[in-house]
């Protein structure tokens, strides 16, 4: 598997980004998870799971937490959090119907192939489970989106179109370093409904534009 673009920043990751947006949660990602994926105790597989961040709010609320990543950098901190493997989300090391639950926790920019995800996530979950994708929100956050003044976002023409973009407002987040893929709320949701899971809760968080779309959806039982 060649190096993931995560590799390279993975300390700076670690060690600077996630204190520093972490600290009371100002987006609400911890928030959307905890309300979105609900208690439960059997395995939630996060794929995506960088730095293994999340796993203790699953833990938490009662779930096994495993990960899957391509980044071999970022699993390096992760190991000490959850059980994780080195793995492309589009085809996941795992079983039809294996898993209990599903997150996919500030990824599916960093996933040009997210619709194939989506797909994988349908085809592990067993009947009933559960899938909570939080996100980048995909109508006030992009290179399209000027969010130097919180108070007054500014979009520009560009949101209609998946694209990938380094474009960005500011210098201390992800999308400048890595680059970033651009879903259409339309396509995004489209992409839910494609892969067979259907929809139950939506949340959006993060500022008077909220910079987070968060949802619940399950495989039919």
């Amino acid at each position: 598997m060649t190096p993931a673009a995560y590799d390279r920043i993975a300390d700076w990751y670690e060690t600077e980004f996630v204190p520093r947006n972490s600290a009371d949660d100002p987006l609400g990602v911890d928030r959307s998870l905890r309300d979105l994926l609900g208690t439960g105790d059997g395995i939630c597989l996060e794929i995506g799971c960088g730095t293994g961040v999340h796993a203790a709010s699953v833990r938490v609320l009662g779930w096994t937490p495993v990960g899957v990543d391509v980044s071999a950098g970022m699993l390096r901190y992760a190991r000490g959090r959850l059980a994780c493997a080195r793995a492309d989300a589009e085809r996941l090391p795992v079983p039809d119907g294996a898993v209990d639950a599903v997150i996919a926790m500030m990824v599916h920019t960093d996933m040009p192939g997210y619709p194939a995800v989506l797909r994988e996530v349908a085809r592990v979950l067993r009947p009933g489970g559960v899938f909570v994708h939080v996100g980048v929100h995909p109508c006030f956050c992009g290179g399209f989106a000027d969010r130097t003044d919180p108070e007054a976002v500014v979009i520009r023409p560009g949101y209609l179109e998946r694209h990938w973009t380094r474009e960005s407002w500011t210098d201390r987040g992800l999308r400048d370093k890595i680059g970033a893929t651009h879903f259409p709320l339309a396509e995004l949701l489209n992409a839910v409904l494609d892969a067979g899971l259907v929809p139950e809760r939506f949340a959006e968080s993060g500022g008077p534009a909220p910079m987070v779309l968060s949802m619940r959806a399950r495989v039919p039982g």
